[in-house]
């Protein structure tokens, strides 16, 4: 039997193995593609691709057209004497152009570089300087971004480039090995600092079952909805990479996010596989619309950063079920899941769940010593015969869940009382005028550190707003540990991922020297 066959917690650590992850696949040790493993094998199935936007409607295409347009795909590049290895920038929100670049990239040899769309010149530019794109790929609203390019051509990819596609041939047969290289992702960053680029070889796909299979949960037979953008590794690898190799139909969102119009689709489109980043929820919490709709939802998970309590009590009434996290790092993958659709195993309140079948992920102190239920230290995993830091501070329980503590920099020490981030904005997030919320620590002469926190909300700021937030976190924390600084903002600054970037907060609380507070 296959491991797709498999759906429990116990079957999970017992029938896992290497040998049944290349199983899933046609190819092997000698010959594998990324793209004819999730796009050419399915040729004649009713597998598809369905996109979501926002006031338009859907747009949806059989693999067989997939496979098709980026065979043409994989012809032009060759004709344009792309080579095995060069690497193509491809600039497109989710449609038929941005399927077939993707996948007809990859199965030419060259190297595919997914790159978001809405990224400014400054920021792209750094990213077309580090990789060198020997062709980016564009939509017409991005051509006017990328004219600057001098050094590298650039194809608009508009009537007239699906006309010329047309004239080369639709059939492509590929050919790589599976440590060839197959594409380059780019985190989020500033345009201050650039994030080194992530290279997957052709072999990623077989490792990225493993979070299918124990994170997302993904079963053929799942209709599978991912509204994250496939410019990150959520959207593109458990989004787009995953369910297609394995068979699954895929539902994509395209555009400007809409809480309304994606809980709409998830009942028309029935939908029973949810994989989304914690603000989605957040966002269909805030829209108010989610009891206006009948949901199919068996499978429901989230990624990104830890939930909160309100969104995750909103996701439990809506949904019926409690999310799963999936947790991991750029660095080492995904190492802790709450195995979706296994029956024997609970999903605590807030838990990142259990390490992934055969791995070891334990907490370790400053010294790399395990410690014991209930002890805070670093979340490690032990890979290639060394343990990794994953820079997360963790701990875990008697039974052996994992509980996320924040990020080794999400600590603040005022006054010598250590507190994290994340268990004051929990707080913060349960009171009915805060719809967003981020915390840092500013410093402070008298304290070495105070907290302050800015606040998104559809109330209107008064000082005894500002009261009435900081009174609530203090009664339900300890006296110490409430924002004395609280800064309305109309948004949060985020990473492509939906990840609040508490880094930019640092930055411009250091730039603005004195911040609108109210200290008491």
């Amino acid at each position: 039997m296959k491991l797709t066959s498999y759906s429990s917690y116990a079957d999970a650590q017992t029938h896992f193995s290497r040998e049944g992850l290349w199983a899933l696949f046609d190819g092997n040790e000698q010959q594998l593609n990324i793209a004819s493993e999730c796009v050419d094998r399915h040729v004649g199935s009713d597998l598809r691709i369905t996109v979501l936007r926002k006031n338009k409607p859907d747009a949806s295409w059989s693999i067989d057209e997939v496979a098709l347009w980026s065979n043409r795909i994989a012809n032009f590049l060759v004709r344009k004497g792309i080579r095995k290895g060069d690497c193509v920038g491809i600039i497109l929100e989710p449609s038929l152009e941005f399927y077939s670049s993707l996948f007809g990239t990859m199965k030419s040899g060259a190297v595919a570089v997914p790159l978001y769309t809405l990224f400014g010149p400054d920021g792209l530019a750094l990213r077309v300087d580090d990789c060198k794109p020997k062709l980016l790929i564009v939509a017409p609203e991005n051509a006017a971004t990328t004219a600057a390019f001098r050094d590298t051509e650039v194809i608009v990819a508009d009537d007239a480039f699906r006309a010329m596609l047309l004239e080369e041939s639709d059939t492509f047969e590929a050919r790589t090995a599976p440590d060839d290289m197959a594409m380059y992702q780019y985190t989020s960053g500033t345009t201050r600092e650039l994030p080194e680029a992530v290279k997957h070889r052709h072999r990623a796909v077989v490792t990225v079952m493993v979070a299918a299979l124990y994170g997302t949960g993904i079963r053929p037979g799942d209709r599978y909805l991912c509204p994250s953008s496939p410019a990150w590794g959520h959207g593109l690898w458990h989004g787009t990479i995953a369910p297609l190799a394995l068979g699954v139909s895929i539902w994509a969102w395209a555009g400007h996010f809409d809480a309304g119009n994606l809980l709409d689709a998830l009942e028309r489109h029935r939908i029973t596989n949810l994989s989304a980043a914690t603000t989605h929820y957040r966002l269909m919490k805030n829209s108010g619309l989610a009891d206006k709709h009948h949901y199919f939802i068996k499978k429901l998970t989230y990624t990104g950063e830890p939930s909160d309590t309100s969104t995750e009590e909103f996701v439990i009434s809506t949904f019926g079920q409690r999310p799963c996290s999936i947790y991991g790092t750029t660095e080492v993958g995904v190492i802790l899941v709450n195995y979706p659709g296994a029956s024997d195993i609970q999903v605590k309140p807030r838990s990142l769940g259990k390490p992934v079948p055969k791995l070891r992920v334990e907490v370790h102190d400053s010294e790399g010593h395990v410690l014991p239920p209930h002890t805070i230290g670093e979340i490690v995993v032990f890979k290639a015969g060394q343990w990794f830091p994953t820079k997360d501070r963790g701990w875990t329980d008697e039974e052996g869940y994992y509980y996320h503590g924040g990020r080794a920099d999400d600590v603040i020490i005022s006054a010598g009382w250590t507190m994290g981030v994340k268990e004051i904005e929990d707080t913060l997030l349960k009171h009915y005028a805060v719809d967003e919320v981020a915390v840092i620590g500013v410093p402070d002469p008298l304290r070495g550190q105070i907290v302050k926190a800015y606040v998104v909300s559809r109330e209107k700021e008064t000082p005894e707003l500002i009261k009435d937030l900081q009174d609530f976190a203090r009664a339900r924390l300890s006296l110490h540990e409430y924002p004395r600084q609280i800064e309305f903002v109309p948004m949060l600054p985020k990473s492509t991922s939906g990840k609040i970037n508490r880094q930019a907060l640092r930055n411009q609380a250091s730039a603005a020297g004195v911040s609108k507070s109210v200290v008491t």
